[in-house]
């Protein structure tokens, strides 16, 4: 058993066979990976010793503490949060072993092909197709609102394989490769300036059989994998007190005490409270996954992420007064990671907009949880039987 006292011994013999001041950045990375101490609760073999999950943090401290190189998780966070466990779950072998090492290193980038223009919030009514060509999947469609899609090698991408059945029931799971022909990734320029975000059309993409997740038809199930993990990797990442949005607004009003009214304090201190609770539950929920795969309260953690944020950047424009109201720059860009709390305020409270859409509506959560967690009657679906094709659309 692989306890806190192993780990430190192992990584101390990593950081003496590859010192992080005479070893480039990806040659340590990979030598982490393959020393079983990238994510120490996966198998080993894939870049863990099938550790407890809590135990990473022994790793990451150790590490931390001699100024070794991280994995830029901001910059993979898809790759990380949302495909590892997916392919870690339901791959291959060989996928395994092809695409875990590159992801978490950071030489291979990820996206998520997902939400279309005609399916967002009711996902399962998407229509790009996977038609079966030999060995081949051939797909045509469009997705949209596709996070690092510019800079993306590979994509998780569920398409509709089965017409005739009903829309749950007829997708399947695939990774695509961002570089085939056939794919072409266009901005979308957002209300920041930047284009953090991309629309994709495929046309006529190959796609091997290989490269498929799951059974044939089976992929809103392995969606589900996807989607879970991306509301927990949203909603409750690690994050020290004063993290994240509160973190800015309770500086300034530390350091500008000219700005203080008796109503903002009220306000700064009933959101500071709810960040605090935020931040805790988060950690609890970590907890939680140490004894398996993520739940749906993850989507609890994510509704009140997108408030907390919504409501603290409101409050930090309305203490900087007119200051508030400047933007710092509207110029087109494509930036290689995302910020939430970066920059000014003014691309605080723009940004944060997006909290209730991205991962998930607010809407689409709160279903979630009423019937899933609190276990309340599910709202009638009258298309939930209905074969696809025969869809209103």
């Amino acid at each position: 058993m692989t306890d806190a006292a192993e780990l430190r011994r192992r990584t101390q013999e990593l950081l003496a066979a590859h010192p992080p001041a005479t070893t480039d950045r990806l040659g340590f990375l990979r030598a982490r990976f393959d020393a079983g101490l990238a994510w120490v609760h996966y198998p080993e073999g894939l870049g863990g010793l099938g550790a407890p999950r809590s135990l990473q943090a022994v790793v990451d401290e150790e590490l931390a503490a001699v100024g070794a190189p991280d994995n830029d998780p901001r910059r993979i966070g898809i790759g990380l949060g949302m495909a590892a466990p997916t392919v870690l779950r339901y791959g291959t072998d060989e996928q395994k072993a092809r695409f875990l090492r590159p992801l978490w290193t950071g030489e291979e980038v990820w996206c998520q092909l997902f939400s279309e223009p005609g399916a967002g919030s009711d996902l399962a009514a998407l229509g790009t197709r996977a038609v079966r060509e030999g060995e081949d999947w051939v797909i045509d469609g469009q997705k949209v609102w596709t996070s690092s899609a510019h800079l993306a090698r590979w994509a998780i991408l569920i398409a509709r394989t089965d017409p005739d059945a009903p829309k749950h029931a007829g997708i399947t799971y695939f990774v695509c490769d961002m570089t085939d022909p056939g794919v072409e990734v266009r901005p979308l320029r957002q209300i920041t300036g930047e284009a953090e975000f991309n629309e994709v059309f495929l046309t006529g993409v190959r796609i091997p059989d290989s490269h498929r997740l799951g059974e044939v038809g089976d992929g809103w199930r392995v969606a589900q994998t996807t989607l879970m993990n991306e509301r927990v990797s949203i909603g409750g990442m690690r994050l020290p007190r004063e993290g994240g949005m509160i973190g800015p607004v309770a500086k300034t009003w530390r350091e500008r005490p000219a700005l203080r009214t008796h109503e903002l304090h009220q306000r700064l201190v009933k959101l500071w409270i709810e960040a605090e609770v935020s931040r805790l539950t988060a950690e609890r929920l970590r907890q939680q996954l140490n004894a398996g795969q993520p739940g749906y309260e993850g989507s609890g953690m994510k509704l009140a992420f997108a408030r907390l944020n919504q409501e603290i950047s409101g409050l930090e424009v309305e203490l900087r007064g007119e200051e508030g109201l400047l933007y710092d720059d509207w110029t087109m860009r494509r930036p290689e990671l995302v910020d939430f709390t970066g920059r000014d305020a003014g691309y605080r409270y723009l940004r944060s907009k997006g909290n209730s859409i991205e991962g998930g509506t607010s809407e689409v959560l709160l279903n979630i949880v009423a019937e899933r967690v609190l276990g309340l009657p599910a709202e009638p679906r009258t298309d939930k039987d209905v074969p696809w094709k025969d869809l209103a659309r």
